[in-house]
């Protein structure tokens, strides 16, 4: 009995100690996860669910998004707490993996040159990483966790090419993007933006300064939703659209920032 109740602390320990590495990634990653929840059920329309509202075309759809949300949510809050981190990665891993999936009909019809490149897919596939990321986190046996914590740096590397590409194949909706006020020009912005995700995508993947890398995206992504995104939230703040496009910019980061904290990958 004695043993079991050490075993059990020395676990504990493990895990909060793995964690308070990943603090900050943890709270942004949870915080909007909770946030695009909460909006996710308060409104019910496709500017706010986006790709996601393929889910609702199933069976019993309505009910299904509900409880996805209603998980995301509980997962976002659980992941804040060492005692319940572990059950909220897993919780988080099969949300993220539902949202991934649900983006697939878009990639067979081909509706745009975006998502004909996955790119809904890998947006949502990308915080399936941070999730995995979270569950390497969270995993005392040092062989899985390098395990788990090598998946999350792939799949954030490949999901940091379709970043590239979405950017690249969409030049101009990507400048249009861009505040017209920073210098020296829109374009510019979106040349080396695109430049810089494809050469994280490059480090991470081949695992070369890939730390350094996957900070730097998450910078880029951060600062991202706090030039654009922020702005025109508060220009507009009865449009959905920018709601949910800017709590996914931060869903984003904060998935790349819990990667960016693992001990080994």
């Amino acid at each position: 009995m004695t043993s079991l109740v050490s075993q059990a602390r020395s676990e504990g320990s493990v895990t909060f100690s793995l964690l308070k590495t990943a603090l900050y990634g943890r709270i942004v990653f949870g915080a909007s996860a909770v946030l695009f929840g909460v909006i996710a059920l308060m409104w019910h329309d496709s500017n706010t669910w986006q790709n996601l509202q393929h889910i609702w075309r199933l069976p019993f759809g309505t009910l299904i998004g509900g409880c996805l949300m209603a998980a995301l949510i509980a997962g976002g809050i659980g992941m804040q707490y060492p005692r319940t981190a572990r059950l909220a990665s897993v919780v988080l891993c099969v949300v993220y993996l539902c949202f991934s999936l649900a983006c697939i009909p878009d990639i067979i019809a081909a509706s745009n040159i975006y998502d004909r490149y996955g790119g809904s897919f890998f947006l949502f596939f990308s915080l399936l990483c941070g999730a995995i990321a979270l569950y390497a986190a969270t995993e005392a046996n040092a062989a899985k966790a390098v395990a788990f914590g090598r998946l999350a740096r792939l799949g954030l590397g490949v999901c940091a090419i379709s970043f590239t590409l979405g950017q690249a194949l969409l030049p101009r909706e990507t400048a249009s993007l861009v505040p017209k006020w920073i210098p020296p020009s829109q374009m510019f912005w979106a040349i080396l933006t695109t430049v810089a995700f494809a050469i994280a995508a490059i480090a991470i993947l081949i695992n070369r300064q890939a730390r350094l890398a996957i900070r730097l995206m998450t910078l880029m992504l951060a600062l991202f939703g706090a030039a654009v995104w922020v702005p025109r939230l508060i220009a507009h703040p009865k449009a959905h659209f920018n709601w949910s496009e800017c709590v996914l910019t931060f869903l984003i980061s904060g998935a790349a920032w819990v990667v960016a904290d693992l001990k080994s990958f």
